[in-house]
């Protein structure tokens, strides 16, 4: 692992997509409960919007959280020393840094009036303490080497049990003082530092709940803009309030927003045309009906849906024809225009359109052509002689899914195009809650599994480093010597050389095509339908996709 997730962390802040790894249903946020005159009186005059999420929080620490919800509700709560805001850094618990000449180490400011919502003071030792804790092997977080890597010095090394915690490049040279030394210069640690994985946590409040930190509201603290209430690990519902203790409470002028799952998009569409939501996402079917409607908006992102194969799991996914074979077999045209149709688009890279430009200005996406393309009739020939090397004439695989009603029917078109273009193959789909597919996919227990990546830093490196051998977030056996190569390059040797790294990317990004490493579907877009009143609600391209501390309601716009 090598200066791994930093290089671009901080040019970007789920996808990580979360995640990023997401389901691949409606998973954005639409809005659930009463609106106009029943819903004034029920709030008492209050500023309240009414959401709903497509699933359950998984998980609320934020050393510990890597799907998309968790970084959204961890990022609502809780502040690191910056927070983004409209693809800036705003100023967060750090007023403001210095950086050595050298580019290695960073000293930030803190702010004293920033508190814990139990009174206590936000220091630099609650960053020390939350930052070791990320990359402490006995922790077991997954985002915390990732995210950290080789970016803060040693923090690879201690995570591999070969440093002490102490030797991590985070110091406290007193209470509002926080110095870090890198691995590399990283000049857009500004950003990175925004993610969760980097916020403080309060050392005697953690260790006091033990194994119960993180489960339910009384077992968080938060000094971010809202508050966390009435949330259990296992919640079908919760609620945002408006800390009254965060240091910047007079910006915030949200009072409240509720939460509850619901997974039928045509619920919510119910719900939205009965005036009782104030935004809804909107699955495939409903879009035509709608996309004339006043209030109707697409929301494009920088998350790419791919098919991921596991070579573990399987002797076919294990050969690199019969894998290029699956990569061709899909219409991703009919699964963008006719089964999503809500303006997402066709991938045919691994780096999605819009996340950066080479250093001549050129969109990466561009610039490096359409690798994978739907091709049935070579997808027939590859697979054919899969067939023979493998010495078999038939195949039965298993997909994992999510189990919304977007993503089971996404998921049995790519099943329907993969039978008919692959003779001998059977796919049967397992459809499971996000929760549990996220278990199975660390766990490596699937064979195919359709999956959402979306960016944590505005870099190709964001998405590239998803197939590193032995990578935290590979799960699925793929390893290349020389794409290793070129990666750990551009986080090393290549990291101040623009050209070069890009360079590098470039033929990186053929190799996974070559290889057909996974098979790349679309870049998602979402369709809804929003009321005009929600105002300044920034949609991030990484980490917490929803930024809601600017949020105001104009109900002179309804």
């Amino acid at each position: 692992m090598t200066f791994k997730k930093a290089w671009l962390m901080a040019l970007a802040l789920f996808l990580g997509i979360f995640l990023a790894a997401c389901s691949g249903g409606d998973d954005s946020e639409s809005s659930d409960g009463d609106s106009g005159d029943e819903a004034e009186a029920e709030s008492g005059g209050e500023d309240v919007l009414h959401l709903t999420k497509s699933d359950s929080i998984p998980e609320m620490d934020p050393n510990m959280t890597t799907d998309e919800y968790g970084i959204q509700f961890t990022g609502a709560t809780m502040e690191g020393l910056y927070r983004m805001k409209d693809g800036e850094a705003a100023p967060g618990i750090a007023t403001d840094h210095e950086v050595s000449d050298d580019g290695l180490t960073w000293t930030f400011n803190l702010r004293e009036d920033a508190k814990w919502s139990n009174g206590d003071p936000v220091t630099a030792g609650d960053f020390v303490y939350s930052w070791r804790r990320a990359v402490d092997p006995e922790t077991g977080s997954e985002y915390g080497p990732y995210m950290m890597g080789d970016v803060v010095k040693n923090a690879t090394a201690v995570n591999e049990g070969e440093a002490d915690l102490e030797e991590l490049g985070v110091e406290a040279p007193d209470d509002y003082t926080l110095k870090v030394t890198l691995e590399h210069p990283v000049p857009y640690f500004e950003s990175l530092a925004a993610f969760p994985t980097y916020f403080p946590l309060n050392k005697d409040f953690v260790e006091k709940q033990g194994d119960d930190f993180a489960t339910s509201s009384d077992t968080l603290l938060f000094n971010g803009p809202f508050t966390l209430e009435k949330w259990e690990s296992t919640s079908d519902s919760w609620e945002l309030h408006k800390n009254k203790d965060y240091w910047d409470a007079d910006t915030v002028e949200m009072d409240k927003l509720t939460y509850k799952v619901v997974k039928d998009p045509q619920t919510s569409v119910d719900l939205y045309e009965s005036g009782k939501i104030d935004r809804a996402s909107l699955s495939s079917d409903l879009v035509d009906k709608y996309k004339t409607h006043d209030d109707y908006e697409t929301v494009p992102e920088s998350t790419l849906s791919y098919l991921k194969m596991n070579q573990t799991q399987s002797e076919a996914l294990a050969n690199k024809k019969m894998r290029r074979a699956i990569s061709m077999a899909i219409n991703k045209e009919d699964l963008v225009n006719q089964i999503l149709n809500n303006g997402s688009v066709v991938s045919t890279g691994y780096v999605p359109k819009g996340l950066a430009n080479t250093p001549d200005g050129e969109d990466f996406r561009e610039a490096n052509g359409d690798l994978v393309t739907y091709n049935p009739e070579k997808a027939k020939k590859l697979w054919k002689e899969g067939l023979e090397e493998i010495g078999k004439d038939s195949v039965e695989l298993e997909l994992l899914g999510g189990d919304t009603e977007t993503a089971k029917t996404s998921d049995e078109y790519m099943i329907n195009q993969l039978s008919e273009h692959l003779p001998g193959l059977e796919v049967t789909l397992k459809s499971v809650p996000f929760e549990q597919r996220l278990d199975l996919d660390k766990k490596m227990d699937y064979q195919l599994q359709t999956f959402l990546w979306g960016a944590d830093y505005l870099d190709p490196y964001t998405f590239l480093n998803l197939w590193l051998t032995d990578g935290e977030n590979n799960h699925m056996g793929f390893s290349n010597d020389k794409y290793d190569k070129l990666l750990n390059e551009t986080t090393d040797e290549l990291a101040q050389d623009p050209e070069a790294r890009y360079d590098n990317f470039k033929e990186a990004e053929k190799i996974l095509a070559d290889e057909g490493a996974v098979a790349p579907l679309y870049q998602r877009t979402k369709a809804k339908l929003i009321r005009p009143k929600i105002q300044d609600v920034y949609v991030n391209l990484f980490g917490p996709k929803f930024e809601y501390k600017w949020a105001s309601l104009d109900e002179s716009k309804e």
